[in-house]
């Protein structure tokens, strides 16, 4: 009987102890079951699940079949523009074949980009990169090629309209430069030394950027993508692929890329391509004054009490400034109740004007304000842009 219950006691202590062992265990198989976190599914990314971490290929891949090659031929001349021997400023324009050279007679060819802007066959470019060719010849990124016919050119933007008759053209989507800020990346798209297009990346350095000498309306975006000789009215593109820029010039000593490159606002370019395309050419405002700048000193020495606005430097025998009255000494400071900064507003201000049309000018003559109406007349293209 002793021994029974010895059997029997073992059996029940058996008995428990799997029951709590299973019980244990039960829980934890049914959440491995739903999905516990001690069994995780595995995934697997595929290559074409996302864009590589800073790549910019859908915009890239957006402009690049607007971005054309630009090949002109010119009989050689006489003289070159000063712009070309300036070891400061290197435009684009002018890049020989190496078996040219000024004085072997023969044709030269040169190199420049262009930009689609629509599907009528207009290509915006640089004022330079056609300028007194011969022949120009249009090279899309599939391959074809057409002869082109200059619209318009715009010496004083730099900015030209040429026109290919092609079907299916790709059309560049234009941006707003306006909305664009230092340290946003963009890329250049050109021809660089005519080893076919290429893109570059970089982020706008400045906005804003003139005085610069270059044309007489500047308002030019800088950026640090690499641009070189060929890639002159190539596009600037921001992260989307629109256009924001039209490359124009670089600064450099050495004639290649140092960084500092500069670029023509859509917002300028828009403005000059419609005007081009409607007359042919662009018309602007002037009223005859030569002005400066106020600074530091010159409101020092005159007593000022502001620092913004144009001291009229000088007045055109009569032109339409000096038939309203306007004198040198006078510092203009609104035009039609717009205020003007600096001579660089003054002068796109007033270029703004149509001619013919009278416009209110607001001056400070000896520390009085007076409103002056000035019939606005047609702003003459400089002699030395006049070629």
């Amino acid at each position: 009987m002793r021994r029974f219950w010895l059997l029997f006691a073992q059996t029940v202590t058996i008995a428990l102890a799997l029951y709590f062992v299973y019980g244990a265990l039960r829980p934890a198989s049914r959440l491995q079951q739903l999905g516990s976190p001690a069994t995780p599914i595995p995934v697997v990314e595929t290559a074409s699940s996302s864009l590589a971490p800073g790549s910019f290929r859908d915009a890239a891949a957006r402009a690049m079949p607007a971005v054309v090659n630009i090949l002109t031929t010119q009989a050689p001349k006489r003289g070159a523009h000063p712009l070309m021997r300036d070891p400061f400023f290197k435009r684009f324009f002018g890049e020989r074949t190496p078996d040219m050279d000024d004085e072997g007679g023969g044709l030269k060819n040169s190199l420049g980009s262009g930009v689609i802007v629509s599907h009528e066959g207009y290509i915006l470019t640089n004022n330079h990169v056609v300028e007194g060719a011969d022949e120009i010849e249009v090279v899309l990124t599939d391959g074809r090629k057409a002869p082109a016919q200059v619209v318009g050119l715009d010496p004083e933007t730099d900015l030209a309209v040429i026109k290919v008759k092609l079907d299916k053209l790709p059309v560049i989507v234009l941006g707003q430069s306006e909305q664009a800020r230092v340290g946003d990346a963009v890329l250049a798209i050109g021809n660089p030394f005519g080893v076919g297009q290429t893109v570059t990346m970089g982020i706008i350095s400045a906005l804003g950027r003139n005085n610069l000498h270059i044309n007489s309306f500047e308002n030019f975006i800088q950026t640090d993508a690499a641009i070189n000789f060929g890639n002159s009215g190539g596009a600037l593109v921001d992260t989307r692929g629109n256009l924001i820029g039209i490359n124009t010039a670089i600064y450099s000593q050495s004639g290649g890329s140092v960084g500092i490159g500069f670029a023509i606002p859509v917002s300028t370019t828009k403005t000059v391509m419609e005007a081009i395309i409607k007359n042919g050419h662009v018309v602007r405002g002037w009223i005859g004054v030569e002005t400066q700048d106020i600074t530091k000193e010159l409101a020092e020495s005159f007593g000022l009490q502001r620092s913004t606005g144009a001291i009229i430097a000088g007045v055109v025998r009569g032109g339409p400034a000096d038939k309203a009255g306007i004198k040198p000494g006078d510092i203009l400071l609104a035009v039609n109740g717009k205020p003007v900064g600096d001579t660089t507003e003054m002068l796109n201000l007033i270029a703004q004007l149509p001619p013919g049309e009278t416009a209110k000018m607001t001056v400070l003559r000896k520390n009085r304000e007076a409103a002056l109406d000035v019939v606005v007349g047609k702003r003459p293209i400089p002699k030395d842009l006049n070629k």
